[in-house]
């Protein structure tokens, strides 16, 4: 089941632009080395890389005070010498990024005024945010100079590149270094692939970087991230990377053991609305998360639900990256108190502070399938929180039981009903 490419796109731009700080994760990191006998260094401060002086300085004024978990292994195999290639797999808010653009700004030499690193992105908005960390980090090194190779972009035929650092989406990309010969290939120092899960979702662009990649020296260094590592990203990061150092880091495991789960029976979504209404009095103390499988119940539900004089948030997928943003953030500062939101809409948000999840509808696949996945992301936690949190799920059918039941066998947890009319009983729980 394949997520169109434009929704990992944006799913990953969103996780972006909601993310003020690195995640803090306590999973280990693997290492597979290309060569078991040289010796694995790992830094715990920047200072211990050497780094050029207007590089530390960036990477201080970012507020990065010590290396994270992947930097930590990742930057001693990227700015060695000679450099290593290396496939990373670590997901948003790990400081890759940050680690990618440290070994690009490494390893150009600025009295050379031609491009010597460039990183391919799979949209647009990605190449920018990238290209916010390398201005952001090379604050203090201003004779290195940075270019978009994006669509919009048009240069006058003929033209040499000045900038040493181009980011840009792989079809303008291959068009710079082949069509247009704005690039010299034979001139790159290292090469970055970043997000190569959500690049591989279209198909174009796994063809563009691999034509890209067979244009660049032997001993260009290749960098390549991915979040995910399928089958077919691996299969793809390996044509893209010789002689890879491999490094991963695990997942958060997401466990239920902290969650109470309930379920209350209905016969319409009328009857879901007033089920709601009832809860929602003994729970707005808490931040709430409405799921529905519509936009068009979720805009239902959020009017009726104003109309009631609650304080409601919407996020839905018509809706632009960065509205949808905006409209987390303000959740997440508690502007409001509540939000309902469609299926694709949530994935990847984590608001640590939300203690109560309702299902207004429950998770399934296209093929009506329970989505156990989804379930599990919506309403685990990450056990080293052990918070709290209250999950219920309304049920308006036969279909929906029986989901409900495959989703309870699934994680072996029972999921209790609940009788809304007993307000003392929903007190309880919200205690």
């Amino acid at each position: 089941h394949m997520v169109p490419s434009d929704d990992k796109a944006a799913q990953s731009l969103l996780n972006k632009l909601i993310r003020s700080n690195l995640v803090n994760t306590t999973n280990q990191v693997e290492v597979l080395q290309r060569d078991p006998n040289s010796p694995l260094y790992s830094v715990k401060s920047f200072e211990e890389l050497r780094l050029k002086p207007q590089l530390l300085q960036g990477v201080y004024a970012m507020g990065f005070n010590r290396p994270s978990k992947i930097q930590e292994n990742a930057l001693p195999m990227m700015l060695a010498e000679p450099p290593q290639n290396l496939i990373a797999q670590s997901q948003s808010g790990t400081g890759k990024t940050a680690a990618f653009v440290l070994a690009m700004l490494s390893h150009v030499d600025p009295n050379n005024k031609f491009p010597q690193a460039l990183c391919v992105s799979p949209t647009y908005e990605l190449a920018l945010q990238t290209g916010k960390v390398i201005e952001q980090m090379g604050k203090h090194y201003s004779e290195v100079k940075l270019v978009y190779a994006i669509r919009g972009n048009k240069l006058q035929r003929g033209t040499q590149l000045q900038e040493q650092v181009v980011i840009g989406t792989p079809g303008t990309m291959l068009d710079w270094c082949l069509k247009f010969k704005f690039i010299d290939p034979k001139k790159i120092k290292v090469f970055v692939l970043d997000e190569a899960d959500v690049m591989i979702a279209t198909q174009g662009h796994q063809d563009q970087s691999i034509r890209i990649q067979r244009m660049l020296p032997k001993q260009c260094q290749m960098l390549l991230f991915s979040a995910t590592f399928e089958e077919t990203v691996w299969n793809f990061a390996q044509r893209i990377v010789p002689d890879p150092n491999i490094i991963k880091l695990k997942r958060e495991e997401e466990t239920l053991d902290t969650i109470k789960q309930y379920y209350v029976l209905c016969n319409s979504k009328e009857e879901k609305f007033m089920a709601l209404c009832n809860i929602y009095g003994a729970i707005t103390i808490a931040q709430a998360m409405i799921f529905c499988h519509t936009r068009k119940t979720a805009g239902w539900l959020a009017g009726e639900l104003s109309r009631e004089g609650h304080q409601v948030a919407l996020l839905s997928g018509e809706m632009q990256v960065e509205q949808r943003a905006a409209v987390i953030d303000r959740f997440r500062d508690g502007k409001e108190k509540v939000l309902v939101t469609t299926n694709v809409c949530a994935r990847g948000i984590d608001v640590e502070q939300v203690s109560v999840v309702i299902n207004f509808d429950l998770p399934v696949d296209r093929d009506g399938n329970p989505d156990n996945e989804t379930y599990l992301h919506r309403i685990g936690r990450t056990g080293r929180f052990g918070k709290r949190g209250l999950a219920i799920n309304m049920v308006d059918s036969r279909f929906s039981m029986n989901v409900l039941n495959k989703i309870q066998d699934h994680f072996n947890k029972k999921i209790e009903k609940l009788d809304t009319d007993d307000l003392d009983e929903i007190e309880k729980i919200a205690g």
